[in-house]
């Protein structure tokens, strides 16, 4: 058979030829958005500078220690006016300087490097301080709680006897001057948390550091005790308040901590970053491997936090109830993430004016002239001053510290309950001492 040739179909799907194309009217072609190559987006940078360290001026002399007169310190930043003029004071300069070069001191530096080297004495010292604020934590246990996860009114008792034993403690430091202990001892007693609202935050931290300030400008730490003031004496104050807040459930001293780095604490992600600025493997975004946080953390306090504040929180994951911290563990380096503390201890405590009204002033810190009085105002004492804090505008459209009955302000927020003391709560309920963790779908 002859094999009969079938036709080709017509392919009517053909592409027409370029001049079978009407071309579209101008207008359409106007209106189209432009087609630009995909390409990756270069990070913003971040317009602040990272702030430098300033030179710590040497402790005062035996002379101008004698000749000073101290005084209690009180609040003096209760404006903004009192505000604007402390951040152009010599006092700033001063704060910069000792908390950056106690972070400087310890960079690329494990606390058993620290701890290997022999104990000096003024450093013994204050470490037999704290240890004895232990012995009184234990001698004051808390009120029942009845299941409430606020503050507890036992922490109240603990303070009071904690104002007992400072002038003993600071005559054991080197301090004979009754006035000078009850300055320099100020500081130390309100490093542990507000005896009214009974809650702790970064302002009662940065107490902690200006009570070392104190300790060095009269010249009872030379400054080559810094390395061990960053990882001894702080790692141990940090170690004491994780006792307090177990015992005592410390409210947050603000209501936005959760979406910070921590709800109590700052100074451990400045100097824990500092500490692994150039590690050979340990990268920010280690935080998220818990082998690394168990093996180091011992060495290194960024590591270290971050498993405390995982061991707190009922949800599992950092992204879930620490976004900022794990925003952060995307930065490429440890300098970034250095950087950026450094910003933050700027712009979130010393430039907060919620954070700074709860400062206080003396002689070895010194208010700057023009800045307002409690005594002027009319205002109760940072220890006599009850509920929470919100700003309230003066005759002279001033705006000064009030505390109003409800906590909506910016000063100490919406009351917040302790997560530690949830943490607890959930753990008595539960039995044993490890936390349940929620599921979080």
């Amino acid at each position: 058979m002859m094999a009969t040739a079938i036709p080709k179909p017509q392919n009517s799907s053909k592409s027409p030829s370029p001049s079978q194309i009407s071309p579209l009217p101008q207008k359409l072609v106007s209106k189209l958005p432009k087609l630009t190559p995909r390409r990756r987006q270069t990070p913003s940078a971040n317009p602040l500078p990272v702030p430098e360290t300033p030179a710590l001026p040497p402790p005062s002399s035996a002379a101008e220690n004698q000749a000073r007169k101290y005084i209690k310190p009180t609040r003096r930043i209760l404006s903004h006016k009192d505000h604007d003029l402390f951040l152009q004071s010599s006092t700033y300069e001063l704060l910069l300087a000792f908390v950056f070069n106690l972070s400087d001191s310890v960079r690329d530096t494990s606390r058993s490097t620290v701890e290997k080297q022999p104990l000096v004495p003024e450093v013994e010292r204050i470490l037999g301080v704290l240890d004895s604020v232990e012995e009184v934590i234990n001698k004051c246990p808390p009120e029942e709680q009845g299941g409430s996860r606020f503050g507890n009114p036992g922490f109240r008792v603990f303070l009071d006897a904690l104002h007992d034993e400072l002038q003993g403690w600071h005559r054991k430091l080197g301090i004979e001057d009754p006035a000078a202990i009850e300055e320099v001892s100020t500081y130390l007693l309100h490093s542990f948390g507000n005896r009214t609202r009974i809650d702790y935050g970064s302002g009662h931290e940065l107490n902690f550091i200006v009570w070392q300030l104190c300790l060095y400008r009269v010249g009872l730490l030379p400054e080559s005790t810094l390395p061990d003031l960053a990882l001894r004496v702080f790692p141990r104050y940090l170690r004491l308040m994780r006792q307090i807040q177990t015992t005592y459930y410390l409210e947050p001293a603000g209501s936005h901590g959760v979406w910070g780095l921590d709800d109590y604490q700052f100074l451990p992600f400045l100097i824990g970053a500092s500490q692994l600025l150039h590690h050979p493997y340990i990268r920010p975004m280690s935080i998220h491997q818990s082998i690394v946080i168990e093996e180091y953390g011992k060495d290194y306090l960024y590591l270290d936090q971050v498993g405390f504040v995982n061991s707190v929180k009922n949800v599992e994951g950092l992204r879930w109830h620490s976004p900022m911290l794990d925003d952060i563990s995307a930065a490429k380096n440890w300098g970034k993430v250095e950087g950026g503390m450094r910003r933050m201890f700027v712009a979130e405590v010393l430039k907060k004016l919620p954070v700074m009204q709860h400062f206080m002033f003396g002689s070895l810190v010194p208010a700057v002239e023009g800045m307002s009085t409690e005594e002027e105002l009319g205002m109760a004492s940072e220890d006599s001053e009850t509920e929470c804090c919100e700003a309230d505008v003066t005759q002279d459209g001033q705006h000064q510290h009030v505390h109003q009955q409800a906590g909506w302000g910016d000063c100490c927020g919406i009351k917040v309950p302790s997560s530690i003391g949830a943490a607890q709560e959930m753990k008595k309920r539960m039995g044993g001492t490890s936390l349940r963790r929620l599921p979080f779908d």
